[in-house]
């Protein structure tokens, strides 16, 4: 019963014996030749180096997206207000449209099923905050308690406004990572207090860190959000003082996060809220509804797409690198006939002769293969210090661009090695 594996054993081990030698034959005629056998190769590291870095860099960035846009929630629906500087189009805005309000968060309750939450924010710049920043003035988060659940927010210290603190607009508020950092980088901030513009509140609690995008993604505000003060909304427009002109024209709210039940069709939801606004805004464009989980499959689509495409660009370096392997082999035949005429003359055969070359074709690719993986995640490392991007050098572009760089040895070097096994021993022998 067990004979079959033991011939299956016995086969490989013979088959293992005669690649051997021809390993060993091919290391020594690379050594023997160190510095062209490198310039062969430098096509083959560049190719697969541009690969492996290429797509670490992509994949960094692209995770950092990904991540920021789980953090959103994948049941979630964002509304924003769009901003508007110029008051003049502003005032011929507010002439169709009213703005984001709360009665527009009333209709979307009322009428949105499946809707486990509704969460308003209203976002105020101060003028001036003390103890005075170290940096940029943190940016106030008017919100509901429930925005705590809705955006995932994790406490570190304290504890996030609740009901009481809102129905009383009580002077109280919780800090961003951030914004601790910014305001009490030495000390403990909880039970301290701050004055933002001509209001004292007092520290109730300290989140911990956000993710943050540097750009603004389909709709979404650039803005650090660990640079945040979180307040009872109802203590933000009613505490916190503006600009009476301006603030009629503002909207009364200028976001709204709606957290879905899991079960619920997040695109059909979607589209009931954008008719909804488009009713009472009369067709203004003047918000944003973004779903982070239609979001989120089109940034993974594009990834995709970017990654091919990068791996199509780097395998012209691959692909130059083959050539030269090619172009090198038939050169070693020519210089090398006489040695195959002796080697058909004792007894080798033709797949000897064309082993042993391919052998070399594909020593040169491998060892390429080797030096462009550790260059590219060395060049990976290098831009990540330099330019502080975010770099991920995966198993799956080192694996892709290591097979790649093989096969290529292998496919250009098939040819060099049939044309050496076809050489006629006679004439090989008589070969100068």
């Amino acid at each position: 019963m067990n004979g079959r594996p033991n011939q299956d054993k016995a086969a490989f081990s013979r088959r293992g014996r005669q690649w051997l030698p021809d390993v060993r034959l091919a290391l020594q005629n690379l050594g023997a030749r160190k510095l062209r056998s490198l310039l062969t190769m430098l096509g083959i590291i560049f190719g697969v180096a541009a690969v492996v870095s290429m797509l670490s860099i992509g994949a960094g960035a692209q995770q950092q997206v990904l991540a920021f846009i789980e953090q959103l929630g994948v049941h979630n629906l964002i509304i924003e207000a769009k901003e508007v500087t110029d008051l003049a189009e502003l005032r011929i805005i507010r002439k169709t449209s009213p703005g984001l309000s709360f009665k527009d968060l009333r209709v979307i309750r009322a009428n949105v099923a499946d809707l486990k939450a509704a969460v308003p924010r209203r976002t105020f710049n101060a003028g001036t905050i003390l103890p005075k920043p170290r940096q940029d003035n943190p940016v106030i988060y008017g919100v509901a308690p429930e925005y705590r659940d809705v955006a995932g927010l994790r406490i570190l210290a304290g504890r996030f406004i609740d009901k009481e603190d809102n129905d009383h607009r009580a002077a109280v508020c919780v800090l961003g990572e951030g914004a601790k950092a910014n305001l009490f980088p030495q000390k403990s901030a909880v039970g301290e207090y701050l004055k933002i513009d001509e209001q004292w509140v007092r520290v109730i609690g300290v989140l911990g860190s956000q993710l943050t995008v540097g750009s603004e993604l389909s709709g979404i505000k650039t803005r650090d959000l660990n640079n945040l003060i979180y307040m009872p909304i109802d203590s933000v427009i009613y505490r916190l003082d503006e600009n009476k002109s301006v603030a009629a024209l503002r909207d009364e709210i200028d976001g709204i996060y709606l957290r879905l039940d899991p079960a619920a069709n997040i695109s059909v939801v979607g589209d009931v809220v954008r008719g909804l606004l488009n009713a009472s805004h009369r067709n203004a464009n003047d918000f944003s509804l973004i779903v982070p989980a239609e979001l989120l499959a089109e940034r993974k689509r594009t990834q995709q797409i970017f990654e091919m495409v990068m791996v199509a660009i780097a395998s012209i370096s691959l692909l130059v690198g083959g050539i030269g392997i090619m172009n090198i082999m038939l050169a070693s035949i020519l210089e090398r006939t006489h040695e195959i005429g002796v080697r058909r003359a004792v007894g080798a055969r033709k797949r000897d002769v064309l082993r042993q070359f391919l052998v070399e074709a594909v020593l040169i690719s491998f060892a390429g293969g080797l030096v462009g993986v550790a260059c590219g995640f060395g060049i990976s490392r290098l831009v990540a210090m330099m330019a502080g991007w975010s770099t991920i050098v995966t198993l799956n572009s080192i694996l892709l661009a290591f097979i790649v760089s093989v096969s290529v040895g292998l496919i250009f070097g098939i040819y060099p090695a049939a044309k050496a096994a076809r050489l006629d021993p006679v004439e090989s022998l008589r070969y100068e």
